[in-house]
């Protein structure tokens, strides 16, 4: 990809970067890549963990973002997309190439606690096997599946017979004495309305303690990254990220393939258009906190007709506003390649209005929440000092979002590494260090209020903005192919944490890989730490708490 003049000094600054870390890395280095977003380096496979433990302690690279496997004509490879806490924009890729006879690597497990989840992901889809991980099987498909569904040679029209085995307590074997069986194997979910969706929670308890919890995904796995991978960048693949998230942030998730892909293609959007992607982003945050907060309710003291009405009511007004904006009121597909499909919704001065009129009542409508919910003794009761994740924790796992903020990680990658109409906007990030239940709680309804702040400056933008200057796209090829071998991996700040994507070009119209880095995949993957020594009840708020959408789990 070329890149203008004004952007030479940012790739110095790359290569220069790129050079002290293959100095820190020294012999562990066989080839080097330069992705769009970071250098890359390509090791062996049997030198992962050596190779990551040196970045993350002596270069200070603490944040696994994503992990991507995907399979050549001639071999595998695993992808680790690092980068800090501290600093989002200094990152890295770990490239890690295995045979096509032999497709085995070291596990990142030790290292990277989130690596646990992604590479049993990259095992099950892709078939890359993970030497020394702890819990290796297959993570979306049933174990008696047969292939793996993005490997080359998968055959889609294969039969496949799932088979429902009975349950075995997982702790049975850990008994000193066999008279003596004080657990018991419980079944939480799928159908069950406290689990957010589909999800399947093996449980086991010591008396009414939790002794082992394991969270069973994909009842509700789509391949959307293939489906993607089968679509054209210019039309085909925008429509699918609203059913990822597909509870309330459609734009949120738009955006982030939008990023990827403008940067993958090096299209600027015009700032008009950035604006109103802004405005659309902040007011499907809000959307999506009203959910969280109604159901967080819902699963802690059962409450249906005040505050999870009373959430659903107003979360109505932001999608009323959303529904005049997009023409939808759930898959928007509202976001363009470039900017959006249509400017905002005649006349102008009425839906600004409608806007005004929403921003205007939230304060006292915060309020009654706080007094409903967050000055309620049995919230408070089942919430403060139960789900706590502590911060080198959720850091190893990769939570992101209100989750990461929760225990006290100052990390939003809206201010973090800007995009949009962010970085010239007066907000703030929400953060609280209680580390628990009552603490996420805190930070998704503190955030409510700075996504208002947002909105309400992107109103006043929008209605001074001259007429003649409103572009809302940019000039895109009707077919873009990027470069071959062009790799880039991207993210948002999306309602509920980092939304990434990784895409891969081979000179044609389609992606050759398009991986999807889910904020609720990762955060998922801290429920047993917050929950094993707690109460089936206190597992529920910390579920709650996590606000995860299935759809996106699974994707």
């Amino acid at each position: 990809m070329s890149l203008e003049p004004q952007d030479a000094p940012a790739e110095v600054e790359s290569v220069s970067r790129g050079d002290e870390l293959a100095t820190l890395l020294g012999d562990l280095v066989i080839d080097r890549e330069e992705h769009v977003n970071a250098p890359a380096f390509v090791i062996r496979p049997d030198q992962v963990q050596e190779t990551l433990f040196k970045l993350r302690d002596e270069a200070g690279f603490d944040h696994l973002s994503c992990v991507t496997a995907q399979e050549y004509e001639d071999r595998y490879e695993s992808i680790y997309h690092l980068t800090k806490f501290d600093d989002r924009t200094d990152e890295v890729s770990v490239v890690v190439p295995t045979s096509k006879d032999n497709p085995v690597s070291q596990t990142a497990e030790p290292v990277y606690r989130t690596a646990d989840w992604h590479e049993r992901e990259a095992y099950d889809l892709v078939g890359i096997q993970y030497e020394g991980h702890p819990d290796h099987r297959r993570i979306l498909l049933p174990e008696t599946w047969q292939g793996h569904p993005l490997g080359l040679d998968y055959d889609q029209n294969r039969p496949q017979i799932a088979t429902l085995r009975e349950h075995a307590n997982p702790l049975a074997e850990d008994h000193r004495d066999a008279n003596d069986e004080n657990t018991m194997y419980v079944n939480i979910g799928p159908h069950h309305p406290a689990t957010h969706g589909v999800l399947h929670v093996k449980t086991v308890v010591d008396g009414e303690q939790i002794v082992d919890l394991d969270p069973d995904i994909g009842y509700l796995h789509r391949c959307e990254e293939q489906i993607c991978q089968q679509g054209t960048y210019r039309y085909q693949i925008m429509p699918y990220p609203d059913r990822w998230d597909y509870i309330s942030a459609g734009l949120l998730n738009e955006w982030a393939y939008a990023r990827t892909a403008e940067d993958l293609a090096d299209i600027e959007v015009p700032e008009y258009a950035q604006i109103i992607r802004t405005l659309g982003a902040e007011l499907c945050r809000i959307a999506s906190h009203m959910l969280a907060l109604g159901t967080f309710a819902l699963d802690v003291y059962g409450d249906f007709t005040s505050i999870f009405m009373y959430a659903m009511r107003d979360r109505e007004i932001v999608q009323n506003i959303l529904e005049d904006l997009t023409g939808q009121r759930m898959m928007f597909n509202y976001f363009r390649l470039g900017g959006v499909v249509w400017d905002l919704p005649e006349p102008r001065e009425e839906f600004f209005e409608k806007i005004r009129d929403f921003i205007d009542d939230l304060p006292e409508v915060l309020e009654e929440y706080h007094d409903l919910i967050t000055s309620n003794e049995i919230l408070q009761a089942r919430t403060i000092g139960t789900g706590v994740l502590p911060p080198e924790v959720a850091k190893s796992y990769g939570a992101t979002g209100p989750v990461a903020r929760g225990s006290g990680i100052d990390y939003d990658l809206r201010r973090d590494d800007p995009y949009g109409y962010y970085e010239n906007l007066d907000w703030d990030v929400v953060v609280e260090d209680g580390c628990d239940n009552f603490s996420r709680l805190l930070v998704r309804m503190r955030e409510v209020e700075e996504s208002a702040k947002i909105i309400q400056q992107c109103v006043e933008l929008l209605e001074d903005w001259p007429e003649d200057e409103r572009n809302i796209q940019a000039n895109v090829p009707r077919t873009l192919k990027p470069d071959e071998d062009t790799e880039i991996y991207r993210a948002v700040e999306g309602a509920k944490g980092e939304l990434g994507i990784y895409i891969r070009a081979d000179g044609t119209d389609k992606p050759a890989r398009f991986k999807i880095r889910s904020p609720c995949f990762s955060n998922l993957q801290t429920l047993p730490e917050m929950s094993e020594g707690e109460f089936i009840p206190d597992m529920i708020a910390s579920l709650g708490s996590l606000d995860i959408v299935l759809g996106e789990v699974d994707r």
